[in-house]
């Protein structure tokens, strides 16, 4: 079995329960939930939208292959209504949005595959929900802990944690 960690995102519809949807089919088609960090409210990223996203990460073990989780992910998204993915730099409003952020301690370097993802130390909403369930998670790239990668980064994403009845709390 191998550990994986994936960065979920939604800006449409009932973002809340998109990503509760996508954690329960990812139980059913990819493995064991082992951690789930909490919800992050953040600005989308890359492009303009009116919508904010509620984003998530979530480490789970699996048996899968890197392409066949991959596969899986995509199929995740399609069913829950996910139209098209993102080509590039071109980014839009999306139902949910499941990225392979790290799969055990491989590094992969394919045109439709890149693990790690190569964007984590960029994005507060990725980094700030992965640390918060892996704080001494490590970089299989560097060899760095993420912690230490981020820090060096410096980004100046706004990301609020999204608790149920509560206010929100501001991190950048």
């Amino acid at each position: 079995m191998s550990l994986i960690f994936l960065g979920l995102g939604s800006n449409l519809g009932e973002k809340e329960k998109n990503l509760q949807d996508a954690v329960m089919m990812l139980k059913m088609e990819i493995g064991s939930l082992l951690s789930q960090s909490s919800f992050y409210i953040s600005k989308p990223f890359g492009f303009s939208s009116e919508n904010d996203f509620l984003n998530a990460v979530v480490l789970m073990e699996t048996h899968l292959s890197p392409c066949e989780l991959l596969d899986k992910t995509r199929e995740i998204e399609q069913a829950m209504g996910r139209t098209s993915k993102s080509c590039g730099q071109q980014y839009a409003d999306r139902i949910i949005d499941i990225d392979i952020l790290l799969y055990d301690h491989l590094v992969i370097d394919q045109p439709t595959l890149k693990i790690p993802h190569p964007a984590i130390a960029e994005r507060d909403f990725v980094f700030i929900p992965l640390l918060e369930i892996a704080p001494d998670l490590v970089d299989p790239l560097s060899g760095k802990k993420i912690a230490e990668l981020v820090e060096a980064k410096k980004t100046t994403n706004e990301l609020r944690n999204f608790v149920v009845g509560k206010k929100e709390e501001k991190f950048r």
